[in-house]
């Protein structure tokens, strides 16, 4: 019975708007940071348009951080044993865009 209690003290209350539970589209993020934080930019970029504007973005301690990596790295792996390894892009490789606008032939 004292265990039951501790675990409905121990439980978070989370809730999810309608417009957050839409959520964001990203095709690009880029992490900084700094010896006390980390922030992640998500960003959209959209073929043929040269500009991308950042979406959303998070900020977290280095705690949260690593944290966040471990939790990422196990859905991965649960991911990939279900539908097989995801392909990985070439170092240094951005998304196969053309910003400059679209190329036509003849």
């Amino acid at each position: 019975m004292e265990d039951n209690n501790q675990n409905q003290q121990n439980q978070i209350n989370i809730e999810l708007s309608d417009e957050v539970a839409e959520g964001t589209y990203s095709n690009l993020a880029i992490i900084t940071h700094s010896n006390s934080e980390f922030i992640i930019d998500f960003v959209k970029l959209m073929p043929g348009v040269p500009k991308a504007k950042v979406k959303s973005r998070i900020i977290l301690t280095p705690e949260h951080a690593k944290r966040l990596f471990k939790a990422l790295q196990d859905n991965i792996l649960k991911y990939e044993s279900m539908h097989g390894p995801i392909k990985d892009s070439p170092e240094g490789m951005v998304p196969p865009f053309n910003l400059g606008g679209p190329a036509g032939e003849a």
